[in-house]
């Protein structure tokens, strides 16, 4: 690894689109796919209410839209930044699409699929696992899941 190059974190365009998410009445989970380069290729938030869609993720469709604009089903080379712990269906399109890294924010002990829960990609089954990153940003990513679950649930 070249020992010049800085992290630079995509969580805030990923809390961003959380917070789009949440005007929506969606939950408030944003996700942001960025190439080799750091070049921003794709972002989403949840969309599962507005398309009647329970597969509408914000991974899934950042992922979508990546392989769409790449032209390609495997994102080679690409990392996804996501404000919530991936569940296990989100983990096993990030591990069939073939990213490189995965960056998140707040742990997510009831659904998540990567440190929790499922855990996808510690299976055999699992072709092919990335660099987890976790904690990313996480206070801001729990602040914004808590608004928007005040009042919400008895």
């Amino acid at each position: 690894m070249n020992r010049n190059m800085v992290f630079i974190s995509h969580m805030d365009a990923a809390l961003a689109q959380a917070e789009a998410a949440a005007a929506r009445g969606e939950v408030p989970v944003g996700a942001v796919i960025v190439d080799a380069a750091g070049q921003v290729v794709a972002q989403a938030g949840n969309r599962t209410r507005e398309l009647c869609d329970p597969s509408a993720h914000a991974e899934i469709l950042a992922i979508r839209q990546a392989c769409a604009r790449i032209g390609s089903e495997r994102l080679l080379g690409h990392a996804l930044y996501v404000t919530l712990e991936p569940c296990a269906m989100c983990a096993g399109a990030i591990a069939a699409a073939r990213l490189a890294r995965l960056y998140y924010g707040a742990g997510d002990p009831k659904s998540g699929g990567v440190a929790n829960g499922a855990r996808v990609f510690a299976h055999p089954q699992c072709h092919h696992r990335p660099e987890v990153y976790d904690g990313i940003s996480a206070d801001r990513a729990e602040a914004q899941l808590r608004r928007f679950f005040k009042g919400r649930r008895p």
